[in-house]
């Protein structure tokens, strides 16, 4: 267990090596760049919303110019094959549950250059936010003032992040891990971006509601890579 254990710390270090080049620019040559979505334990639907990440994509190559695969990347938060994705998206209803291995993982991964959505499916909220206090034990999750860069990125959001759907009639909530100054997470809450983002006969969602879910999304990518 050790040893698979510094190897993993040894892999983090070489790719996150590369992360400030990816960071670069939104458009890299030869192979294309994929979103990812963290697969966790706990018993949380980690795979909900699976049409979500490829119309994000789709909508980032138009809008934004990228040219991102839309077919997404799955990967275990405790993997290190987490490090060869710049953007990762987390959504879910229940559960969240970090081993002592998952969590270093993803503190480094976010540390050194890694980004993280965490999308509000509706039911997270009490388990993800304990995750990601192991994660960081010694940061707080803040509420992100409107005038933030996150809401001023390709796509202006004057009143923070827009409220896509009901949950519990509570308004919508940005928060954020700030490590060193850097956004490393961004959590939407009492929102659910990614239902948006969904094929329009999923959820029913009007055009205008979709539209602003995926410019919200879109300007989370394009900060993820800019900041």
């Amino acid at each position: 267990m050790m040893k698979k254990y510094l190897l993993l710390l040894v892999t983090a270090f070489f790719i996150l090596t590369s992360f400030s080049t990816v960071h670069s620019n939104l458009k890299t040559e030869g192979d294309k760049l994929q979103l990812a979505l963290a697969k966790y334990s706990g018993g949380g639907d980690w795979y909900a919303n699976p049409t979500a990440l490829p119309n994000l994509a789709k909508f980032c190559n138009q809008h934004l110019g990228t040219d991102f695969d839309p077919d997404y990347a799955t990967v275990e938060v405790g993997s290190a094959e987490l490090f060869n994705y710049p953007f990762v998206h987390m959504t879910g209803h229940g559960n969240v549950v970090f081993s002592d291995a998952d969590a270093e993982n993803l503190r480094i991964y976010l540390m050194g250059g890694g980004f993280l959505h965490i999308d509000d499916n509706y039911g997270i909220d009490p388990y993800v936010r304990p995750a990601m206090k192991k994660v960081f034990p010694e940061l707080e999750m803040i509420e992100l003032p409107f005038e933030h860069e996150v809401y001023h990125q390709n796509f202006e959001f004057k009143n923070g992040l827009p409220k896509i759907h009901k949950h519990d009639g509570k308004p919508s909530q940005g928060f954020g891990l700030l490590w060193e100054g850097r956004l490393v997470c961004f959590y939407s809450y009492e929102t659910d971006l990614g239902d948006g983002w969904e094929d329009q006969d999923v959820h029913k969602d009007t055009p205008e509601m979709r539209e602003k879910s995926l410019r919200m999304g879109a300007n989370l990518v394009q900060f993820a890579f800019e900041q």
